[in-house]
Order: structure tokens, then sequence, then C-alpha cells
């Protein structure tokens, strides 16, 4: 298995810190509003990720948190905290917004038929932890203080630039040196912000009242639930310059060492070509695709047709398109699902090595840097191939415990057994060649509400 690691720049073998254990920590959303379609691109990947570890034989324990404090809108030091933008926008307070909005995600999830994480963790629950891990970089040295608050110190980590190439000579941080004077660099970020006396949710610190920055609860969460050396660590593109840099930099504060062996990020899911933003009018939900009679997991499997580091641009057609794609699929499912009750054929070897040639080409395809897209290529490759059905029907539910797609879970119409029974009597007239009372037969079942199809398998009924 290969991943693409941010922090060396190329592809790299994947191997676990432990033997057939994996730790994985995942940037969650900020639950000051609703999660849009953009945002669940990136859960999609990461739940397919930890379905393809733990069917490579993996036992995963998968850690996101849930940010409702601390996550100023400019991502940096300034600005208004979000979670109580949200709470002065809807006139409940902080901890209404938190639960409106972390319910909105969990319920995305689901409709998306993402396993929820094994841990998912605010930072309110987190303060003694995120305390603790400050006390230790500010005894290390890596912190001083200013009038906005306890501050990390970039020039005690001569690798700060590295993970993104940042040219630091050049990077604009003139309104930050604005905000607070007393930075030793202007890319110097704070662990504890204690200048804000208006701040709705604040606590007691050995640097005085106040709340935590942002950055330094992914590390705090992670490290306290996989250890201080874990596997991957997955986000955005838009971490790399700030949150996941600074990450980096409070690890190496703390440990003198990387947390994650892997950095992964994924591009983003762009609407008809611009940004998704409320602005644009453009902020679509899971909710709305159902609306207007997709399902959610069409919008899986549009996710999956892209690759994770490319991002994709969703259009209405494109998702119409991904319905189309995903009905098939269900009703090659129930196809499938009828005939398995007329038993299996003895195969020849040619086919038994179709099969497992299929086998190795999807593997092989989702387990290059979770190229799902070419694993569904193979998908629809082996459904169109002479092999029966039922061996690919076969496939096809080993291969969803990746994918994701809850094809075994498709409703099949129970048929009466009336039905059945009409149906052998014209099979039997037809083998005969007395097709004109298999004609009426037919027509009989019929005009009771099922139909019959003559397949090269056998005759299927459906309802």
């Amino acid at each position: 298995m290969k991943l693409y690691n941010t922090a060396s720049k190329q592809l790299e073998e994947f191997i676990p810190i432990k033997k057939r254990r994996v730790g994985i920590y995942s940037c969650g959303p900020t639950v000051y509003w609703n999660q849009h379609i953009g945002h669940m691109y990136a859960y999609v990947q990461w739940d397919s990720l930890v379905r393809l570890l733990r069917y490579n034989g993996y036992d995963v324990n998968w850690v996101m948190n849930i940010t409702d404090v601390g996550h100023l809108v400019s991502d940096e030091d300034e600005g208004e905290d979000k979670m109580e933008k949200g709470a002065k926008r809807e006139g409940v307070s902080v901890e209404s917004i938190a639960q409106k909005y972390t319910d909105q995600f969990t319920e995305s999830l689901d409709k998306l038929n993402i396993k929820r994480p094994d841990i998912l963790c605010p930072a309110t629950k987190h303060i003694t932890e995120i305390i603790e891990l400050i006390q230790k970089i500010e005894k290390n040295g890596f912190a001083y203080k200013t009038k906005t608050g306890l501050v990390f110190d970039t020039g005690k980590f001569p690798a700060y630039a590295q993970f993104a190439n940042l040219n630091l000579k050049e990077q604009d941080a003139g309104s930050r040196v604005t905000v607070d004077p007393e930075k030793k660099n202007p890319w110097d970020f704070l662990l504890w912000v204690t200048n804000q006396p208006n701040h709705i949710m604040q606590w007691d610190s050995p640097w005085g009242r106040g709340f935590p920055g942002w950055h330094i609860e992914c590390t705090a969460m992670s490290v306290k639930y996989l250890g201080e050396k874990f596997d991957i660590h997955t986000g955005g593109r838009e971490h790399i310059p700030v949150h996941h840099t600074n990450e980096i930099a409070q690890a190496y504060g703390a440990f003198r060492h990387q947390t994650a062996s892997f950095w992964l990020h994924n591009d983003w899911l762009i609407f008809e070509g611009e940004k998704i933003s409320k602005s644009l009018g453009n902020n679509i939900l899971v909710t709305d695709l159902i609306e207007k009679g997709f399902s959610p997991l069409a919008l899986r499997y549009l996710i999956l047709t892209s690759h994770y580091r490319k991002g994709m641009n969703f259009t209405w057609s494109s998702i119409a398109g991904a319905q189309t794609a995903y009905d098939k699929l269900k009703e090659f499912v129930k196809k499938c699902s009828v005939l398995s009750a007329q038993g299996r054929t003895t195969l020849s070897k040619e086919k038994l090595k179709k099969i497992d040639g299929f086998r190795e080409k999807f593997l092989e395809s989702v387990n290059n840097d979770m190229n799902f897209a070419m694993g569904l290529a193979v998908v629809w490759e082996m459904i169109k191939s002479n092999i029966p059905d039922m061996d690919k029907l076969e496939l096809l539910l080993d291969w969803d415990q990746i994918l994701g797609l809850d094809l075994a879970n498709v409703s099949i119409v129970e048929i009466p057994e009336q039905i059945k029974q009409l149906a052998t009597i014209r099979e039997n007239l037809r083998r005969e060649g007395k097709f004109v009372e298999a004609d009426e037969l037919r027509m009989e079942i019929e005009q009771k509400g099922y139909f019959v199809k003559d397949t090269a398998n056998g005759t299927v009924i459906s309802h």
C-alpha cells in the first residue's frame, strides 16, 4: 500500500509504527455552521481510507476532533471566534450552536455511510490536556508572553517553513504584526489567548484566564488518544501552510519530533467551477441533495470517481450521472440476489483466472494512493465481463467493504410463492416450445404487478 506523504512530498510505502495497528487523526469540523458537501468530500475520502486499511487487515483507531472553541475567523491570531460568531448570529448559547451543528455533521456522516470515527473529541472537553501540553512546550523554552497571551516561538524551530515550503521573507503578515507588535516573528502563533475579556468561553490557566489557540487542540488530542507518535494525520490542503505547519512546530516544541509519520491532504470539491461559500449561495448540504431526489450514496459514488489529491468539480449533471451509475449497481445486486436461489455453476480455469485477475487489479488500484476512481473502473469492467453473475456479485460486495456504497443492504422485494410457481411453469412451457401459453402466463404475472425477464442465467422476476 502506497500513500502520498506531504511531509516528504513523495509517494511512500505505508508501514505502520506498530505491526497491524494504525492510528489516524483527522482534522474535524468547526461546529459553528452547517457542513456542506465540500466539507463532506474530505470525510468520504478519509472514511474510505479507514475502510481500506481495515480491509487490508489493520486494526485502525480513527480519531477526529470537533472544534468548538478557539478557531478565529482568520485561521490565525485575529478576529472573532467562529463559535461565538455563530452564537450571536442565531441568538443562542455557544453550547447550543456546538450541539446543533455537531448533530448536523454526524447526521451527514450517517447519510453518506461514513462510519463514525472511533473517537470524536470536542476541544472544550480537553482543556486540561491542552494546558498540560502548553506547559511542556513552555518548559522546553519554546514559548513567550505578550499582551495577547502565550506565543509559540517559531524561531526556536529552524524547520518551521519546511513542511509547507513557506517563504517567510515574503509572507504577508503585516496585519498580524499590528495585532501584536510584541511578537518576535510575525508568524509566531498563540498557544493561549488572554487579551479577550469579553470572550464567552474562558478557563483559568497558568498564563491567566483565557482560551486555547486553534492549533494546539489537535496536537493535544491526537497524542492523548494515539500517543506521541502515530501513523497518519489527514486534513484539507488549506491546512498545510498554517494549521498543520503550526501543529508540527508544537510537536517539536513538546517532544522534539513530529507526531505523524504520514500527512495526507485532500484537495477541494468546488461547485460548477467556484468555491463553495454562503456568500455565493452555493452552500449545498447533503439534505439538499435528498430534497432534489438524489441519494446521498450517489454523492459518495461521485466523490469516489475523483482522486482525493485532485479534488473535483461538482455539477448537477455530474450528480445525475452518478445517480444513474449507482442505480445500475443496485439493480445488478437485486438481479443477482434473485438468481442466487438457482445455485452456482462450476467455473472453468479461464474464468477462475479472470476472477483472480479482477481481484488483483482492483486491490492494486485502491492500494495505490487511494485510487478509488480506478477501482470503480475495475468494478464496471468486471460487471461487463463473462464471468457468472454470482461471482460478480461476490466480488462487488467484497469490494464494497472499501467503497462503502452499502450494496449489501440493497432492498430486494420478496416475490410471493404463487408468482414464483407461475414463472416456473412459464419457463417450462417455453422450453417445450409452447410460446403462446407462456406468453399468456407472462401477462397474468404482469397483471398481478410483477415482471419477468428472460436471461442467459434464467428468469428474473421484478416488482
